[in-house]
């Protein structure tokens, strides 16, 4: 008879910091997300403290009275974890961990923990322990070695598990190793792309639990995981999806984006969302349900800027309006956003509203020509069908006149094969 180890329920308390430029009613919208965040990582939360501070104190980020004041209720309440919705610096750390008498993690540390739980692959696995080993090497104390071992469970998954009982030269030898893998990976990758150039690509980014993969799977017929919870998906998937006879395209799924993402997670997953960088469209899928989608919106538009993709031809998406009761609440949205698409991905409400709209995002990148074949050179049509859409051919003569519609970006591949067709 085997018994079996149940993982302790870890019970957490969060501390979020107001001020004159963060009012109270956005730190409590915040450490509800953080609160999200928790759950997700499979603790339980226990209480929110908010201090409201217009200067950050610089050994404690809080106030040292309101650290005292936290390690009791630690004590008196068996509380495990203490998650601040900022980050910390690493003397922040070492100095609340001395009054603390439990673990404390930052944003940064309970994001890294939960991606860690949800890299399956191995590209995901590579860059969930860069971003954690790069996030751990100026945190790497004596005093935090002892808490990992002494404590376990959430903040220490992973590489936290080994590499921080390591000194921090092997530390870096095993961060070079993880770049050079990614790098691989990233040319990998960019032969991959290579071979899907012909066509049209789109991906679908947004702000995390925006609905990304379940509008993925209705318009893919595919199985992404969808769960009610945060970064549910961390690979990107990519779909053919066919929209109409004459418009086919491929479809990513990304990782979701979430507001104060740490920098160097963007980095490790920088191959990841170069199909962002690298695409064509962009659906920006938006929880209409959200009393936040504006902010969500400009947290994803902050993330889509320094991936330099900003400016690509953007769909806004506006998912869950079942969710919403006040129907004219949509309207006004759709004032505001006049070329976007009002969707419920769920219940599959406006779908082909929302094809049609790809479709004519897609028909603006394409121009119209026309070529004029010989009878000999017909065997060429066979390959302008790969390139383009033949709208219509009119034999004349020794000669064939075609009309067709090209994607601009294959207008490389035309000239070539109108040079072919001139000698």
């Amino acid at each position: 008879m085997y018994e079996i180890e149940i993982p302790k329920i870890e019970r957490a308390l969060l501390i979020g910091v107001s001020s004159t430029t963060t009012p109270k009613g956005a730190t409590e919208e915040h450490l509800e997300e953080l609160a999200r965040l928790a759950d997700t990582a499979g603790a339980t939360v226990v209480d929110t403290i908010i201090q409201h501070k217009n200067s950050i104190n610089p050994a404690y980020f809080i106030g040292k009275g309101k650290a005292d004041e936290i390690s009791r209720r630690v004590k008196d309440e068996k509380i495990d974890l203490v998650i601040f919705d900022d980050d910390l610096s690493p003397t922040q750390s070492r100095n609340l961990e001395k009054i603390i008498t439990c673990k404390v993690l930052d944003r940064s540390g309970i994001i890294l923990h939960i991606f860690a739980l949800r890299a399956r692959s191995r590209e995901a696995r590579t860059q969930v322990e860069l971003a954690q080993l790069q996030y751990l090497l100026p945190r790497l104390t004596r005093q935090w070695t002892h808490l990992s071992k002494q404590y376990g469970g959430i903040g220490t998954k992973g590489p936290g598990e080994t590499q921080i009982e390591t000194d921090r030269r092997m530390i870096r030898t095993r961060i070079g190793h993880l770049k050079r893998v990614l790098e691989r990976i990233a040319q990998q990758r960019e032969t991959q792309r290579k071979g899907r150039n012909e066509f049209t690509r789109a991906a679908i980014v947004g702000y995390t639990n925006a609905g990304k993969s379940t509008l993925m799977n209705l318009l893919s017929s595919s199985r992404i995981l969808v769960e009610d919870r945060l970064f549910a998906t961390l690979d990107a998937t990519v779909r053919g999806i066919s929209l109409s006879p004459a418009h086919k395209i491929l479809l990513s799924d990304t990782v979701g984006f979430i507001r104060k993402l740490p920098p160097h997670l963007i980095a490790s997953f920088k191959s990841t969302l170069e199909e962002v960088t690298e695409t064509d469209i962009l659906l920006h899928v938006v929880d209409a349900s959200s009393s936040t989608f504006d902010e969500h919106i400009e947290t994803v538009n902050q993330t889509l800027e320094t991936l330099n993709s900003l400016d690509k031809p953007t769909i806004m998406v506006f998912n869950k309006i079942d969710k919403v009761e006040n129907r004219e609440y949509i309207l006004e949205l759709m004032r505001d956003y006049p070329s976007a698409a009002a969707i419920s991905a769920a219940r599959s409400i406006n779908i082909e509203t929302l094809k049609e709209t790809i479709v004519e995002q897609m028909d603006k990148q394409f121009v119209e020509k026309t070529l004029t074949l010989t009878h000999q050179k017909h065997q060429l049509i066979s390959k302008l069908h790969a390139i383009g859409e033949i709208l219509e051919k009119k034999y004349e003569n020794d000669h064939i006149h075609i009309r067709f519609r090209i994607n601009q970006k294959d207008e490389g591949n035309l000239r070539r094969l109108m040079a072919q067709a001139s000698q």
